[in-house]
C-alpha cells in the first residue's frame, strides 16, 4: 500500500512552492520523519519528511513550482522499486546512444580531412619541407583537394606567375592576416530557472524603486574608538558571552538610539496612513546560499551589545542551513546592511519594502583626514542612509545618520544614552 506525500500549508500567503532539491533519489529506502526534499517558497525554504518508512517513488521533479496540497511522491511499501532494474536496463541503450554518435563524429572528421584545399599526406610533407602554406595553393585534386603534384609545381609557379596553364597551382599574395585570438576551455552557457525567492526579491526590488521617492545620504565614521574597543576587550566578551565582539552590535544599538530621536526614519507607509513603532525590529541582512534574506532582531532597542550579537550569529548560521522560518523573516522598522563585508567601499543600498529606509554600512579603509588641523591616518567607513522622501524630510535623514556617526566615534554614549 502506498502513501501519497503532498505539499503542507507552509503560511497564510504562500499558495505554491518549489520543488529545489531531492535529498533522496527514486527508489531509495526512507525511514519515518526522514527529510527527503527541499521545498522552496517565496519568503523561506521548507523540509519535506517522509511520513512513514518505505521505498521511495518520486513524482514531481527538481524546479517544478506546486501548489499547495500537490502529490510530491508516494512512499511505497516493501523493497527497492523497479526503478534500479529499469535503470540497468537503459545503461546499454545509453552507452549504444553515445557509440552512435561517436561513430557519426568520425565520419564527419574523415569527411573534414578530405575538404577543399586539403593537402595529401605527400603534398603535405613537400609543402611543409618548402616552407610553403597550403593555403596558398591552388588544388586540382577531387574537390579542389592539393595533390602532389600541384605542391612539386608550386615553387616552379611562384618563379613564374604569369603562366597560363589553367590547371597550374596559383599562389595566392601573402595578405596580412588577422591576429587570432587563442581560447582556452570550452565556450558554453548555461540556463537555470530562477528559484521562487529569486523572483520575489526581484519584484519588490523594482516594486520599491518604482513606488518608492527613495534618496540616498552619505556621511563617514572614524572606527577608531570602536575599534580600540574591540581589540581591548575582544577576548574577554568572547570568554563571558561565548560570542565575538562585532561591528554589528555596535551599529545596531547607534540605529536605535538614533530611533528614539527620530522616529520617522522606522515607520511605514500603510496606505494613508503612516505607522510609527515604540519599538525597533532590526532586520540584518544576510547573504544565504539561495540568496539575500533579511531575518528580523525583535526590541533590539532593549538588548545589551552581547544580546545583539547572539541574535546575530544564531541568524546568519540558520540563514547558511536555509532553516529561517517566516516568522524570523517577517516584519521589521528598520533595516542594517553590511557592503564591506565583500569589499564595497561605497554604495547606495534599496530600501527593504514596506519599510522606509535602510542603513548601508562599507568597508575600513585607512585614509588621511584632518583632525584638529592636522593631516592624520584614521580607519574610515562610509555609511549609507537610503530613505523615502514621502515621509521622511532631509533634515530627518540627514539629523539621524549624523547622531549615528556621533554615536559609533564615541561609543560610551551608547552606554550612557547621551
Amino acid at each position: 500500500m502506498s502513501l501519497e506525500i503532498k505539499v503542507p500549508p507552509v503560511g497564510e500567503s504562500i499558495t505554491e512552492v518549489t520543488l529545489s532539491s531531492w535529498l533522496k533519489k527514486d527508489g531509495d529506502a526512507v525511514k519515518m520523519d526522514e527529510v527527503i526534499a527541499e521545498l522552496e517558497s517565496d519568503k523561506a525554504t521548507f523540509e519535506l519528511t517522509a511520513e512513514k518508512a518505505g521505498t521511495l517513488k518520486t513524482i514531481a521533479k527538481e524546479g517544478d513550482v506546486l501548489p499547495i496540497g500537490a502529490v510530491v511522491c508516494t512512499i511505497e511499501e516493501g523493497g527497492a522499486t523497479a526503478a534500479d532494474a529499469s535503470a540497468k536496463t537503459a545503461e546499454p541503450t545509453k552507452v549504444e546512444a553515445e557509440s552512435k554518435e561517436a561513430l557519426a563524429e568520425a565520419s564527419v572528421s574523415k569527411q573534414t580531412n578530405y575538404a577543399s584545399g586539403t593537402p595529401s599526406p605527400a603534398a603535405a610533407k613537400i609543402l611543409a619541407e618548402k616552407g610553403i602554406d597550403p593555403k596558398t595553393v591552388g588544388g586540382n585534386g577531387v574537390n579542389g583537394r592539393i595533390t602532389k603534384e600541384d605542391a612539386i609545381k608550386a615553387d616552379l609557379v611562384s618563379e613564374n606567375p604569369q603562366t597560363e596553364n589553367p590547371k597550374a597551382p596559383i599562389i595566392k599574395p601573402d595578405a596580412p592576416k588577422a591576429q587570432s585570438v587563442t581560447l582556452s576551455g570550452e565556450r558554453a552557457d548555461r540556463r537555470e530557472k530562477m528559484s521562487s525567492l529569486r523572483k520575489t526579491v526581484a519584484k519588490r526590488l523594482v516594486a520599491v524603486k518604482n513606488e518608492t521617492a527613495m534618496l540616498t545620504t552619505f556621511n563617514e565614521v572614524d572606527m577608531s574608538p570602536i575599534m580600540e574597543i574591540r581589540s581591548k576587550y575582544k577576548d574577554k566578551f568572547k570568554e563571558k558571552n561565548g560570542v565575538g565582539l562585532g561591528f554589528m552590535s555596535f551599529f545596531t544599538k547607534a540605529v536605535c538610539e538614533a530611533l528614539k530621536e527620530w522616529p520617522s526614519v522606522g515607520a511605514l507607509i500603510d496606505g494613508e496612513e503612516i505607522i510609527y513603532s515604540n519599538y525597533a525590529d532590526i532586520s540584518i541582512a544576510v547573504s544565504a546560499p539561495k540568496g539575500l534574506v533579511v531575518p528580523v532582531i525583535r526590541n533590539a532597542e532593549s538588548m545589551s551589545l552581547a544580546q545583539i550579537e547572539k541574535a546575530v550569529a544564531a541568524l546568519a548560521v540558520k540563514a547558511r542551513e536555509n532553516k529561517l522560518s517566516l516568522e524570523e523573516m517577517s516584519g521589521g522598522t528598520f533595516t542594517i546592511t553590511n557592503g564591506g563585508v565583500f569589499g564595497s567601499l561605497l554604495s547606495t543600498p534599496i530600501i527593504n519594502s514596506p519599510q522606509s529606509a535602510i542603513l548601508g554600512m562599507h568597508n575600513i579603509v585607512e585614509r588621511p583626514i584632518a583632525l584638529n588641523g592636522q593631516v592624520v591616518i584614521r580607519p574610515m567607513m562610509y555609511v549609507a542612509l537610503s530613505y523615502d522622501h514621502r515621509i521622511i524630510d532631509g533634515r530627518e535623514s540627514v539629523s539621524f545618520l549624523v547622531r549615528v556617526k556621533q554615536l559609533l566615534e564615541d561609543p560610551t554614549r551608547l552606554l550612557l544614552g547621551v
